[in-house]
Order: C-alpha cells, then sequence, then structure tokens
C-alpha cells in the first residue's frame, strides 16, 4: 500500500500539501519528501482561528524539524457567514474558501496539483467538508488508495514519524451547537479549557458549549483524573463559565452532529 502511495506521489512529481498538522496530512507529507525531492514538495498551512494552538505550533514545529518546504496563510473563517453562524453546513464554505486559498497560493508558487490526507474513515461521518475539496480537484491519494486511519498510522510508526499515535483532532467548531453564534473568543475559550485538561495527561479531550456551561467529554477510564482534580472546574469558570460538567457517556466524535 505504501509502495502504491509512493509510486502514484512520484507520478505527479510536483505537488502542494494542505497541510493541518493531524498525522493524515503529516503522513503524506512525509512520503511526497522521501520520494520527491524537496524542492518539488511544498506544505501549505492555514493559520486560522478554528484551529487549537498547540497543534498549530506542533504543526510548525513539525515542518522547521524536517526542513520542509512550507507558506503559512492567513485564514478568517469568522468572515464567512456559514462558519461565524455555526450552521449545519459549515465545513462546506469553510472548507471551499480555505482550500480555495491554498490552491491559488500553490498555483502562485508554481504548483498545479493540490494534495489532501483524507483517508477511507472520512467517507463513513459526516464530513460536508469532503464535497467542497472534491468540487475544486482537490486530490486525495491516501482515500483513493484504500488508506484508512488505522493503515496511515501503522505506516506514520514505520516511518519514524514520532506522533504517529497522535489523537485526532477537529475544528473548535465543532464543540458548539449547530446554530449558535461565534466568536473568536468563543473558539479561544474552548481551546483554552481543553489545555488544561490536556496537561493531566489526557489528550483525548473534548469541551462541548451550552451557553454558559462547558461539557467535558473524556474517555471513561480518565473520569477519575478529572474527579480528582477539581481545581479543573475553578479554572475553565474563569475562562467565562458558570457550571462545568462531566458527561457520563464518554468521548464521542461529532456528538452535536
Amino acid at each position: 500500500m505504501l509502495k502504491e502511495l509512493e509510486e502514484r506521489l512520484k507520478k505527479l512529481e510536483k505537488v502542494a500539501i494542505a497541510y493541518s498538522g493531524g498525522i493524515d496530512s503529516s503522513f503524506i507529507l512525509f512520503v511526497a519528501n522521501k520520494v520527491l525531492t524537496r524542492e518539488n514538495v511544498i506544505a501549505i498551512i492555514a493559520n486560522g482561528a478554528m484551529v487549537p494552538r498547540k497543534d498549530y505550533k506542533e504543526a510548525i514545529e513539525f515542518l522547521k524539524e524536517n526542513k520542509f518546504q512550507y507558506i503559512e496563510i492567513s485564514y478568517n473563517p469568522l468572515a464567512i457567514e456559514a462558519f461565524k453562524t455555526n450552521s449545519k453546513d459549515r465545513c462546506y464554505y469553510c472548507k471551499k474558501e480555505l482550500m480555495g486559498k491554498i490552491q491559488e497560493t500553490a498555483k502562485k508558487q508554481g504548483y498545479e496539483y493540490v494534495l489532501d490526507g483524507k483517508n477511507t474513515d472520512d467517507l463513513k461521518v459526516y464530513r460536508p467538508g469532503n464535497k467542497a475539496s472534491e468540487e475544486l480537484g482537490i486530490i486525495s491519494p491516501l482515500a483513493d488508495l484504500g488508506f484508512s486511519k488505522e493503515d496511515i498510522r501503522e505506516n506514520a510508526k514505520k516511518l519514524g514519524i514520532k506522533f504517529w499515535n497522535k489523537p485526532s483532532n477537529s475544528c473548535l467548531a465543532t464543540r458548539f451547537p449547530y446554530n449558535t453564534n461565534l466568536s473568536r473568543e468563543d473558539l479561544e475559550k474552548v481551546d483554552k479549557s481543553e489545555e488544561i485538561i490536556k496537561e493531566l495527561g489526557i489528550n483525548k479531550v473534548r469541551v462541548r458549549v451550552h451557553n454558559n456551561i462547558a461539557r467535558i467529554e473524556v474517555e471513561k477510564q480518565n473520569f477519575g483524573k478529572i474527579l480528582k482534580n477539581e481545581t479543573i472546574v475553578e479554572q475553565i469558570k474563569k475562562l467565562g463559565f458558570n457550571f462545568v460538567t462531566l458527561d457520563l457517556n464518554g468521548l464521542k466524535s461529532g456528538s452535536f452532529d
């Protein structure tokens, strides 16, 4: 499977990678730099309010550590009405705008092909952004070749990518119910709340927002860590919440879908 990916990339010869810092786009970026000359691969990363700050910093560190060629672009999703109002199809409009900017940046740099890290698991869940990428002609080699998230992690580990088992994260807007007006402050508040919990060594966490209530989702085996650290409640309250709760159903991806 890895060999097929390498051959596919060789045929493209020169590629731009829409880079998020997650294991999927990191994997395809790493493989592209392995089989193509460095000047024929460029990562394009967006710095926007929808991205957790720690994830963004770690993504930049990965690029610099490996001396990969990259470009940072500024992106404001809150300028998009569907995103700002957190409509159910916000991902489509946000992705259409973002990928369009990445595509435009790539072409200015002389890169015809833009690739993303979409895999077969992404095709099984609600991902309206996939349609936007397809409409723009973004290439998804991992999905095309049948790579699942597990396949990507397994191959990333073999290649020595140190964060091969890094938990998946998602846009911060997913922490809010649909049809909720969002602001930069709202997104930052959620991001900081999740960082407080991650400091306990809990890497898989979502803090969902219900008006002035913060609902913490973690895996059930981590309930004890949360309950033993009563200071978490006060720390999160200081960010602007009146109540902090623990969801007894545990962590569930896309729980607002």
